[in-house]
């Protein structure tokens, strides 16, 4: 059996951050909070991140974009059907929330609402992070087939609705509401189709 890599002390400050912040905002966590659960010094976060708090919340929304983004495609490529995928993506999502304890939903949602207006680097990030999920999803539409337009706009769509959709499902504890939006997601993309 192989033995994997541990992470750098870098990247268990971001992972930690990353989480942290996923659970409980931007302004919730806190640079000793993330070495703690990092298992590093404080002046090793420091260290890598000599801006401070808001360079470990850059980096933590960018960890937090690419682990999301990897879950995205993986349900986007699993389906030939774009429909289809994107209603396993729905029901992938609402598998990960319930396994978590409907503790470990939207992975940047918390620090987005509390950082936008407020934080210009974090929102930047943010923004960022949203532009890079609807990409996947509008590039998926445009290799089925779909117009640049109508592929856009359904990208931006599945991405907002899917966002609430976990949020509902976060609150009420229930895969429902994911369940639920990825079948009519599928169907608004059916009907594209025609």
């Amino acid at each position: 059996m192989a033995n994997t890599p541990q992470p750098g002390t870098r990247e268990r400050i971001v992972r930690a951050a990353s989480l942290l912040m996923q659970r409980q905002g931007y302004e919730g966590t806190g640079i000793k909070q993330v070495a703690q659960e990092a298992r590093a010094t404080l002046g090793s976060v420091y260290h890598f991140f000599p801006g401070g708090k808001q360079a470990v919340g850059v980096a933590a929304v960018r960890h937090a974009d690419h682990e999301f983004a990897e879950l995205l495609s993986a349900s986007l490529t699993e389906e030939a059907d774009p429909a289809k995928a994107v209603a396993l993506c729905a029901r992938t999502l609402a598998h990960h929330l319930r396994d978590s304890g409907w503790v470990d939903g939207c992975p940047i949602s918390a620090t987005a609402l509390e950082t936008t207006g407020r934080v210009p680097a974090i929102e930047h990030a943010v923004a960022q992070a949203f532009q890079h999920w609807r990409d996947l999803v509008a590039d998926r539409l445009r290799e089925a087939g779909f117009p640049e337009g109508d592929a856009d706009d359904l990208a931006t769509t599945v991405i907002s609705t899917l966002e609430g959709a976990e949020l509902t499902a976060q609150v009420f504890k229930s895969e429902t509401p994911l369940t639920v939006a990825g079948e009519h997601l599928a169907r608004l993309i059916d009907s594209y189709k025609r």
